[in-house]
């Protein structure tokens, strides 16, 4: 099975640090070789190690697709070069700057942070090739924390409503479903990294968590 429970560094919350598309990983230098390897083994990709405004929480500032990346400021020329080993890397300025806290993304759309301007949410569409929306998930704006996207289905917050779920489907064109991660957690996306392939997930997510976690995008066993 394509699925696999484990910590970055002691840490649970695997996507704060790593941003997983699917063909390429991106994450900090630091990254255990175990890690890199059960991505390589479960999800089919090669890892690319750099920081990102000098930080390690890689999968918080990094938003992408198949079709490129996104960052919210001026990456240093050596960030910059590493990046785009893994496609063409845009930058959007916004004060929602952690492009991967505030964008959910996959290959069909992308629905940004609410208060990004009409500008910004135009410019990240342009650099994923996507449509583009803003909304919100449960209530709330920080989207790509909320939720976990792959081109074959989306796992929002628990509390996503019908409306942003719908909102959602109709923007990724994928399945939609809700669930926890990490023993409870509601903030998907910074427990989950996933593709097409597979997922890795934070070592306290329970059994039940992981069945609907593979319901959810579509993993099968």
């Amino acid at each position: 099975m394509p699925v696999g429970r484990t910590l970055f560094g002691g840490s649970p919350y695997l996507g704060v640090y790593l941003r997983v598309g699917e063909r390429v990983a991106v994450g900090p230098p630091d990254l255990p070789l175990a890690l890199e390897r059960d991505l390589a083994r479960l999800l089919g990709v090669r890892v690319v190690k750099t920081t990102v405004f000098d930080s390690e929480v890689v999968g918080a500032l990094v938003a992408g697709n198949s079709h490129g990346l996104v960052v919210g400021d001026e990456l240093d020329p050596e960030e910059r070069a590493t990046l785009e080993e893994v496609g063409p890397v845009s930058v959007v300025r916004h004060r929602q700057n952690a492009m991967g806290n505030n964008v959910l993304a996959n290959d069909a759309g992308a629905l940004v942070h609410p208060e990004m301007s009409e500008e910004a949410a135009a410019a990240v569409g342009r650099a994923l090739g996507v449509p583009t929306e803003r909304g919100t998930i449960a209530g709330l704006g920080t989207v790509g924390m909320l939720g976990v996207a792959t081109n074959k289905g989306v796992v929002l917050h628990p509390k996503a409503t019908e409306r942003e779920a719908s909102a959602v489907r109709d923007l990724l064109r994928v399945p939609v479903h809700r669930s926890t991660a990490n023993f409870g957690v509601p903030v998907v996306g910074a427990c989950v990294v996933a593709n097409s392939t597979g997922f890795l997930v934070g070592r306290p997510t329970t059994p039940v968590e992981i069945v609907h976690l593979q319901d959810g995008l579509n993993i099968l066993d």
